[in-house]
Formats: C-alpha cells, sequence, structure tokens
C-alpha cells in the first residue's frame, strides 16, 4: 500500500490485480474465424474492457499476473480438447522481431503458453519457440489499414528447420484481426513440411 501510494499504479495495473479467474472463464467463448487456413479459433472477444486490458499489460508492460491469467484461459480451452487430441502436439508462439524481442525482454505469446502448460503439466504438449522466425520487423499491424495487413506480413516468417507432416502444430497468437499474422505463419509452417496446422488466438 505504501508503494501504491509512493507510485500509484496505473487504472490497467489495477484491473489486472483485481481480475479473478472465475470471471475470466465466464468471458470465454470460442468462435471460429474462417479469414485464415485453417481457420482460427478465437477464444474471448477484444471488445471486452478486461480482456484488452490483459492483453495490453502482458504484451506492452510485461505483466506476469496478466500473464498468468492469459495462460488460464488458454490452458482450460486446451484441456477441454481432450488428452487424445495432443500426440505429437506442439505450440508454436508467433515469433517477435529480433529487435523488437530485445526491446521488450519476452515474447507476450511464449510467456502466455508456457504459463498455461505450466497449470496442466499432464497435458502432452511442448512449445517450440525457435520453429519459425520473424525475417523481417513488419509494422504494428494496427496501425494499417485492413487491406495493407496481408502485405505488411506477406513473407514475414519463415521456419528454421524441416517440420514433421504427421505433428500437429498450434500457431498461436494474442489477438486476430484480419488473420494476415496468423495466415503468414501458418504459411511458413505448410511450406517447411508441417501437414496439421491449428491457429488459435486469445481474442479477436
Amino acid at each position: 500500500k505504501l508503494a501504491d501510494l509512493v507510485f500509484p499504479p496505473r487504472r490497467d495495473e489495477f484491473l489486472v490485480r483485481a481480475a479473478a479467474p472465475a470471471a475470466l472463464s465466464r468471458l470465454v467463448s470460442p468462435e471460429l474465424i474462417a479469414t485464415t487456413r485453417p481457420s482460427t479459433t478465437a477464444l474471448c472477444s477484444f471488445s471486452d474492457d478486461l480482456v484488452r486490458t490483459l492483453v495490453r499489460e502482458a504484451k506492452y508492460h510485461g505483466s506476469a499476473r496478466a500473464q498468468e491469467l492469459l495462460g488460464g484461459i488458454l490452458a482450460d480451452y486446451l484441456l477441454e480438447l481432450g488428452t487424445d487430441t495432443y500426440e505429437k502436439t506442439v505450440i508454436v508462439p508467433v515469433p517477435l522481431s529480433p529487435a523488437r524481442r530485445r526491446e521488450r525482454g519476452y515474447n507476450q505469446c511464449e510467456e502466455v503458453a508456457r504459463r498455461a502448460l505450466a497449470r496442466y503439466p499432464e497435458l502432452p504438449l511442448t512449445i517450440d519457440a525457435d520453429a519459425l522466425r520473424r525475417v523481417r520487423n513488419t509494422e504494428h499491424q494496427t496501425r494499417l489499414s485492413r487491406s495493407a495487413r496481408a502485405a505488411n506480413v506477406a513473407g514475414a516468417f519463415e521456419a528454421l528447420r524441416p517440420l514433421d507432416a504427421h505433428t500437429t502444430y498450434i500457431v498461436f497468437d494474442d489477438v486476430i484481426t484480419t488473420g494476415a499474422t496468423l495466415q503468414a505463419a501458418a504459411r511458413a509452417l505448410r511450406s517447411a513440411g508441417a501437414k496439421r496446422i491449428l491457429p488459435i488466438a486469445l481474442a479477436r
């Protein structure tokens, strides 16, 4: 409390502190988005104030609590799919450019995925944060028109090695808007040999 008096928390920090996992579970409403191939499952609505705040705090402020809460949303969804789904399944967080990774010090998608798997260690899933790399530093998608987003991320990703056609790759991002980023990431996985790709985003 003394620290809060000296350094008053931002509004979003207050919201993250007060957020309860039970309240978050009520906000989860998976939606299939057909703008990517294959279709992306978006777990929550980005229009919800709490969801939007958690994503921003996890992404731009490195909030461990926000990442933990979002990881819980992802973990619960993965658990609902059933363990039979996960024979040879790998989560591939959408990578940042090296420059943006150095600037932030973390990849929020990777952090959320790691917290998701830590919640349910019985799930036979692994994370491969090195399956893809971003080969150029793209503009922030939020700054671009809908028509410019696909061009912005076209060819932005490449796989670092051949991939197994019998493994399911869950390509994971925090927010989907037009689907251009996840589509580009899925295309890079496919070009390296992946046949089974499941795109998932936290919010739309």
